[in-house]
């Protein structure tokens, strides 16, 4: 068959494939699920914004217009998901969802919601890390009149019934949310693994400024920096370290140990009734979907190393840690998935 390359997932790691493979004349298309692109980031909860200043949160060939130094929004930055597509008229088809993909003698056949297919020589899964909000087991503890949410199912206080707000999971999420669930409610946060926050600007300039023209955010996974990285799990500190949360109100809480009807155990012996848990305790893949032999590990997870499968033709884009620490972040969708479609072109002419 003629050479036609699928990319699944219409998100920044998606878009940034795209942009790579149009540069290098390849045809493509890319397929997504959501009615529009940018849906992924419009289904998180209202006041989310990057991680990184806009300077640092742009896809290759085209600039996140507004202060350099300020933080997108999560509308903000869908819509300039959206944007990019259309600038570089990207062949995308929305409302398309995988719901299975195989490979026969050597071609990739993606069976769509709909009952069609599509037949590739490549693959480009760019679904991202981030599929599917976790609810640890002591979640079924908690009695029905105790409402729960996770980070996916948030979307701002004013769904909050009356009573107390237990979040559970103290990343950059978790304390956003605590943050602004406070200011009407009485709200606890349960802390997990100790983490490190680091100053948001050093001598006037953004932290992320320093760390990428340090290399820092370059540093391969397996390497001393990037172990070290991985081991700490730092973000910048936006006023949300525990002393800024407890002066907004925010109880900081140890780890939660147990449930029971609508009561809230600690692992230093403490209990607190609850009236709502917003779980924010991170994400897992569910790549079910995905049926071809020697592609996933026995966990579940995909088997890739720098966004190469084992599987021939098969490659990933936006895995956290998929390289380095950069991976996770918009900043680093577009040279990963630069050095993915190298990687494919690489490997067809070998």
């Amino acid at each position: 068959m003629q050479r036609f390359v699928l990319v699944i997932g219409a998100g920044q790691a998606g878009l940034a494939a795209a942009y790579h493979l149009a540069r290098a004349g390849e045809p493509f298309v890319v397929v997504d699920g959501a009615d529009r692109v940018g849906d992924s980031w419009r289904a998180r909860y209202d006041s989310l914004t990057l991680f990184t200043p806009r300077q640092f949160s742009a896809l290759p060939g085209l600039n996140l217009d507004g202060n350099r130094e300020l933080y997108p929004g999560r509308d903000e930055f869908a819509g300039y998901l959206e944007r990019y597509a259309s600038h570089f008229e990207f062949p995308i088809r929305l409302n398309t969802r995988v719901v299975r993909l195989c490979k026969d003698d050597g071609v990739f056949n993606a069976a769509l919601d709909d009952g069609s297919e599509i037949r590739a020589s490549e693959v480009i899964v760019a679904t991202g890390g981030f599929q599917q909000a976790l609810t640890p087991a002591v979640a079924g503890h908690f009695g029905s009149g105790v409402l729960q949410l996770t980070t996916q199912t948030y979307r701002n206080p004013h769904q909050l019934p009356e009573g107390p707000v237990l979040i559970v999971g103290d990343g950059a999420s978790g304390r956003d949310i605590a943050a602004e669930a406070a200011q009407s409610q009485s709200t606890i946060l349960s802390t997990g693994k100790p983490r490190r926050l680091f100053p948001e600007r050093v001598f006037g300039k953004s932290v992320w400024w320093w760390l990428n023209v340090s290399g820092v955010l370059r540093a391969p996974a397996e390497s001393w920096i990037g172990h070290k990285l991985k081991q700490s799990d730092a973000f910048p500190d936006r006023r949300r370290s525990f002393s800024a949360l407890a002066g907004l109100g925010v109880r900081i809480a140890p780890r939660l140990s147990g449930a029971s009807g609508n009561k809230a155990r600690f692992a230093d012996g403490t209990s607190a009734a609850i009236r709502t848990v917003i779980w924010a305790v991170g994400y897992r893949d569910d790549n079910r979907w995905i049926d071809i032999p020697g592609a996933m590990a026995a966990d579940g997870s995909v088997l890739q190393h720098g966004g190469i499968s084992p599987v021939p033709g098969m490659f990933f884009v936006g895995r956290p840690w998929q390289r380095n620490r950069a991976s996770a972040l918009v900043m680093g969708a577009g040279p990963d998935a630069g050095h993915v479609v190298a990687s494919l072109l690489h490997e067809r002419r070998g």
